[in-house]
């Protein structure tokens, strides 16, 4: 493989760790229109917490088209001299759960001006069976002016991303790689082999490839679901669902999920894909939204039983104070998009409760842009009537959560971090 030259379209949770393994290579372009992002990058930095410094400090270049390296800029004039074009922006949803393209259709315009005949143009995004070559490589034909699989190709690799996981890095996944012909998506695999220590699988069709992703989510996403539920119904029972679930493991079959909120940018959001493109296809499904609904549902259900158990110990409910550890929706992890902790601490608010969030990792100013709550970044001092666990970060690990709230507080353990015999209830 000779002259590659690759741009990597969006530094984020997925692009970056991806521009720097494709870096140690290749010279690779990182290009993303976010300018603050670009000069954190360049300042060897990644507020994501993905790539170390070190790392970065390795790969980072001030030149473009070395021999290898990775140039990161906001202007999409450099992208000009690359031939494979690598789209890896998020794919939300709306606030009624419609699948938000504007992300990939901008950048698919982006590529289009930039193009040349002979290139290939690679999706990661998670996206439904079928919107690569229907919706996104349009784009990209009438900006450019170049025509599909004759001036120009395609191809699709999702991403495996699991944000926090430095055990399970980028290059340790198996990697699914598609094109939009025989000939190119040989190309791609080959491309990506080049890097991806864990090997690929070459999918017969960029169809199959997206769909391949776009289950995985959705599988783990109906999973959790039925696990929820079951937490709910041993709840009635005064059963504790962790130790059932522990003792249902040992049988060699049994999968491993456990109850929690369901939140993030790809399990609490790509089953909302699916449906809607089954929807499209005459097609209504059931399991699919009937999961999302039970996990949309957990963070109302949690503060629920907060209340409850506050109310059990004949605490006063109005004006009551309670602290939240952790709001991202993951732990070790400072992302907060599409958290459900949010939901929580709604409810609570519902019931006119004082709630005070303390995360370590989270981002105070992207939590007050996207949700419009002011955060903790230090442990609070003070004594509180109700300690919930939401969120499993390490440095909540080794609290003492008992110390946290009064002689009658009540402590709701939602990831199970905790000893049962210190807890009130947990999830």
């Amino acid at each position: 493989m000779k002259n590659i030259q690759i741009a990597v379209i969006g530094l984020g949770y997925v692009g970056l760790p991806l521009a720097r393994l494709f870096a140690a290579k290749y010279p690779v372009v990182g290009f993303d229109i976010n300018k603050n992002r670009i000069e954190e990058l360049n300042n060897s930095n990644d507020s994501t917490l993905e790539v170390s410094n070190e790392e970065l400090q390795k790969v980072i270049t001030a030149q473009p088209f070395s021999a290898s390296g990775l140039f990161c800029t906001s202007n999409a004039e450099f992208l000009q001299k690359c031939n494979y074009y690598i789209i890896t922006v998020p794919t939300p949803v709306d606030k009624s759960n419609h699948p938000d393209l504007h992300p990939l259709f901008s950048a698919s315009g982006t590529v289009g001006r930039a193009i040349n005949k002979n290139d290939i143009v690679i999706y990661e995004s998670t996206v439904s069976p079928g919107i690569t070559e229907d919706v996104c490589i349009p784009i990209v034909e009438k900006v450019s002016g170049l025509s599909f699989n004759k001036d120009f190709f395609a191809g699709y690799s999702p991403e495996r991303i699991n944000p926090g996981d430095k055990l399970h890095t980028v290059e340790t996944i198996l990697k699914i790689t598609s094109g939009s012909t025989p000939e190119v998506a040989q190309l791609v695999d080959e491309l990506y082999r080049s890097v991806i220590t864990a090997g690929t699988y070459l999918a017969p069709s960029i169809r199959v490839a997206e769909a391949a992703k776009i289950i995985e989510n959705s599988q783990r996403d109906i999973n959790i679901a039925f696990i929820n539920e079951l937490a709910k119904i041993f709840n009635r029972m005064g059963i504790d669902t962790r130790s059932v679930l522990q003792a249902a493991a040992t049988k060699w079959n049994f999968l491993p999920f456990y109850p929690g909120l369901v939140g993030g940018h790809c399990i609490g959001v790509d089953p909302y894909y699916l449906a809607q493109r089954a929807r499209e296809y005459g097609f209504r499904p059931e399991i699919i939204l009937s999961g999302r609904r039970m996990n949309d549902g957990m963070g109302e259900y949690v503060a629920q039983e907060v209340v409850r158990c506050m109310i059990k110990k004949e605490m006063l409910i109005k004006h009551s104070r309670v602290l939240i550890l952790g709001f991202t929706f993951k732990e070790n992890c400072p992302d907060v998009r599409n958290t459900k902790v949010i939901d929580v601490v709604h409810e609570l608010q519902n019931y006119d409760i004082d709630v005070t969030v303390y995360d370590p990792i989270a981002s105070r100013e992207d939590v007050k842009r996207e949700y419009g709550l002011e955060i903790a970044s230090e442990l609070p001092s003070e004594e509180y009537d109700a300690v919930i666990a939401a969120v499993a970060h390490k440095e909540f690990i080794s609290l003492n959560v008992r110390s946290l709230v009064k002689k009658e507080g009540v402590v709701y353990d939602v990831k199970g971090i905790y000893p049962l015999a210190i807890v009130d209830a947990r999830l």
